[in-house]
């Protein structure tokens, strides 16, 4: 399949999963119904469900998985590892610790928002920090630093949830498997997104530079220690923004880049695009199931990547390995 073709059905995919984000709930009405609710024939209601509480939540979702695809991108390349995830490195757990523990004093909302971003944001100058050592930092420097402290944040995150009251102990465990009940603005997001891909696009070539490794990146003249850190940094934010807004929804940012590599080659200027694409497409086909499996329950949006990412992966692992 051409990287034209393979562009067009990513594009396709997207836009079906977004419609389907919007035509399908816990609502009674079925899928029929989507062109009705839309143009809200005499029925108030229904344009309020369909462009005031699914059109942001499906967004929202898009423009996450998105981020975090960006992240792993970024992340795998950094660490010169196919197989990095943008959580390694413990920002997502400087972020949980933060907003636990806003949600144990009690605090809601944009203050535990504000309190995940802070935590993610101390994580990340943490291992930045401690990683640094004679000679700079090294990818396996910084990812056995970041390791440590993902571990020290899931300890602290273990005896937060031990200590809490079984009330918010729900709300807390959704928010860290992942949740976009209260997905409401998406306009950050997107703009976060069309920034991140942005400027992938204008790493490409440092970036695919960078993959080959350090050593013959010098030869060509690149600056390693600049771009990394750049890397580094731009990583963690983009992981940072995504779970402040949704928590922690994992393998997304491991196996759609990942995948992308295998179907398009490595070239970087096709592999930022393409893995937006698929990470956001994977998070709102999660999301609708998330809602729609077992209503008016919710299911983690975390667990259901995972359900839908590992086969897809463990396939065309397979498939790979056949055809090598």
């Amino acid at each position: 399949m051409s990287r034209a073709l393979t562009f067009i059905l990513l594009l396709l995919l997207a836009a079906a999963a977004i419609a389907l984000a919007l035509a399908v709930g816990s609502a009674d009405e079925g899928p029929a119904e989507f062109g009705r609710r839309l143009l809200a024939a005499g029925d108030p209601m229904a344009r309020t469900i369909v462009l005031e509480l699914r059109l942001p939540r499906a967004l929202t979702a898009f423009a996450t998985g998105a981020v975090l695809a960006l992240a792993g991108v970024f992340m795998q390349v950094l660490l010169r590892n196919p197989l990095a995830d943008p959580y390694v490195l413990g920002v997502s757990g400087g972020a949980a610790v933060a907003a636990l523990g806003a949600m144990l004093v009690g605090f809601t909302g944009l203050v535990v928002s504000l309190a995940a971003a802070s935590g993610a944001l101390a994580a990340m100058l943490t291992v930045f920090a401690l990683s640094h050592g004679r000679g700079g930092w090294t990818p396996a420097r910084l990812l056995l630093t970041g390791i440590v402290v993902a571990a020290g944040c899931n300890a602290a995150v273990s005896l937060m949830l031990a200590l809490a009251e079984e009330a918010p102990v729900r709300g807390m465990l959704f928010w860290l498997m992942g949740d976009f009940s209260y997905a409401s603005a998406p306009g950050p997001m997107l703009a976060l997104l069309a920034a991140g891909v942005a400027g992938g696009l204008l790493l490409a070539r440092p970036l695919d530079v960078l993959a080959r490794g350090e050593l013959q990146a010098s030869l060509l003249g690149l600056p390693v220690r600049a771009t990394r850190i750049t890397l580094y940094v731009v990583a963690s934010l983009l992981t940072a923004a995504a779970v402040t807004t949704a928590g922690s929804i994992g393998f997304v940012g491991l196996v759609t880049p990942h995948l992308m590599r295998l179907a398009l080659g490595s070239s970087h200027r096709i592999i930022v695009p393409a893995s937006a694409l698929a990470g956001g497409t994977l998070v709102v086909l999660a999301d609708v199931a998330a809602r729609t499996v077992a209503a008016p329950r919710q299911l983690p949006v975390g667990a259901l990547t995972a359900v839908i990412g590992v086969p897809v992966f463990l396939l065309l692992m397979r498939r790979q390995r056949s055809i090598a």
